[in-house]
């Protein structure tokens, strides 16, 4: 079963992430554009993938923490000094990415898009 949390901002994820228990499930990042009024992200190839990620999730039958995580406005986002940039544990350089916490497998922008990819990345055993 998918647990699903949505987090806003690097403070949060931040917080987050001291909360993770080392022997619960899975724990997966999703880390995309803001919304905009409309409900969609400022970035397109974040609006591509969310529901690609989304119908997915909706086959998923093992324990996961699927965490979405609002990485900000474009403009906060596209700075270099970005956190989600330059923090150890996440190294964002491109959005949509997917994590998984703890581990080396990520997917990062169209990849968010293949099935196959977050296939593997769902089912590989740590």
């Amino acid at each position: 079963m998918v647990t699903n949390v949505v987090i806003k901002g690097f403070d949060d994820f931040a917080k987050y992430t001291e909360t993770i228990a080392p022997n619960g499930p899975t724990v997966l990042f999703y880390f995309s554009g803001s919304k905009l009024p409309n409900g969609d992200s400022w970035c397109p190839d974040c609006v591509e993938a969310e529901p690609v990620v989304k119908a997915f999730l909706s086959e998923v039958k093992k324990d996961v923490t699927f965490v979405y995580v609002d990485v900000g406005d474009r403009e906060y986002w596209k700075d270099r000094a970005c956190p989600f940039r330059t923090d150890s544990r996440t190294k964002l350089m491109v959005i949509p990415t997917l994590i998984k916490w703890k581990g080396v497998q990520r997917l990062e922008g169209s990849q968010c898009c293949n099935r196959e990819l977050l296939q593997m990345l769902f089912e590989e055993d740590d």
